[in-house]
């Protein structure tokens, strides 16, 4: 197939075109085959009902790789690092005029036009424009200032692994048992597990943010030698990091059933809890996903099913006494935020 040629898919009723579908977007891997670009679309429309309940009516920050996903390649930086592949942060030039936009605040006070994807044909539009990761902001079109999620991220620390992150997850359903919660797992598409939590879009983000730095504290407490909610990179041990951050306005977490940057095309696999300690984060690729999908469905159909009150972690909250914790270094001083310097290194400087 010539490398100008294109093809056309059927995406929810709309004929989507791709161009170049041969490209390939992944490299062939020991375990893997190659990955092209009409791959990684009809991935997408093959679990459409699942990432489209991951996506739909949210904010999304794209992912884009337009030059395919090779070894040296890096992605583009909040810090300034220029990297081959970037996050499309507003809508591009040249969309259909089916891709609806929601607007979005930035912590420095900016706004964008973000793609906000309202039907399959958007995803699959957006995978045709090189775009391998959706990053969702936990907020609907409808009410961009109020969460409806809280997303705990338990991230691996060097020394650890998903073997780790698969016990730190048990003890955090426990503890949101206790809590009166349901939390709905899936693996990160690395090591890591990330847990969903759907709200009562009532709270603010930092009221979000709140909730999950006392949720970290409360876990690390119950497993003191297996988790940790400190900032500081040197100061976390072989433990796991709850990034309580990833609550704040503009930071985002790749969607269910996203494909990550990985070699092999791996993706965030929505998982039952039965299942947790089962599986293996390599279990799941763009080739495996859809016959999975086909087969059990959506682990996370039933997350839209209950909305809860916020109310019980911010009683924890303030009930810690703790106060906040620091925000990303690229975040203006946010009210009531601990200065940004390791405790360590303060105690360390001349007086």
């Amino acid at each position: 197939m010539a490398a100008s040629s294109e093809t056309i898919v059927a995406a929810g009723g709309r004929d989507l075109r791709v161009s170049n579908p041969e490209r390939i977007i992944f490299p062939s891997t020991e375990r893997a085959a190659p990955v092209t670009k009409l791959d990684i679309v009809n991935y997408y429309l093959a679990v459409g009902d699942g990432i489209m309940r991951a996506l739909e009516r949210r904010p999304t920050t794209l992912e884009r790789w337009t030059k395919g996903v090779y070894p040296g390649m890096v992605l583009s930086t909040r810090e300034g690092r220029v990297g081959d592949a970037f996050y499309q942060k507003r809508i591009p030039k040249g969309a259909p005029d089916y891709v609806r936009t929601a607007q979005i605040a930035f912590p420095s006070g900016r706004h964008a036009d973000e793609v906000c994807p309202t039907e399959i044909a958007v995803v699959g539009w957006a995978a045709q424009m090189g775009t391998i990761t959706f990053h969702p902001w936990p907020v609907r079109r409808e009410d961009v200032d109020h969460p409806d999620e809280l997303r705990l991220d338990l991230d691996p620390q060097p020394g650890t692994n998903f073997a780790d992150a698969v016990r730190a997850a048990f003890e955090a359903r426990a503890l949101l048992a206790d809590l009166g919660f349901v939390g709905f797992p899936k693996t990160s598409g690395g090591r890591g597990i990330h847990i969903y939590v759907r709200l009562e879009p009532r709270w603010t983000f930092t009221d979000v943010r709140h909730a999950a730095i006392a949720f970290g504290r409360a876990l690390e407490r119950r497993l003191p030698d297996r988790v940790t909610t400190s900032w500081w990179k040197e100061e976390r041990g072989e433990r796991i990091f709850v990034d309580y951050n990833q609550n704040a306005r503009d930071r985002t977490i790749a969607s269910a059933y996203s494909i990550r940057a990985k070699p092999g095309a791996s993706v965030s696999a929505p998982l039952s809890w039965e299942e947790l300690s089962e599986v293996a984060p390599e279990d799941f690729t763009v080739a495996t996903m859809p016959a999975r999908f086909a087969s059990v469905g959506d682990r996370h159909e039933a997350i839209n099913d209950v909305a809860y009150s916020l109310e019980p972690l911010l009683d924890l909250y303030e009930a810690d006494g703790l106060g906040d914790m620091p925000y990303p270094p690229d975040y203006p001083k946010m009210p009531g935020e601990p200065k940004r310097v390791q405790p360590s290194r303060d105690r360390d400087r001349p007086r």
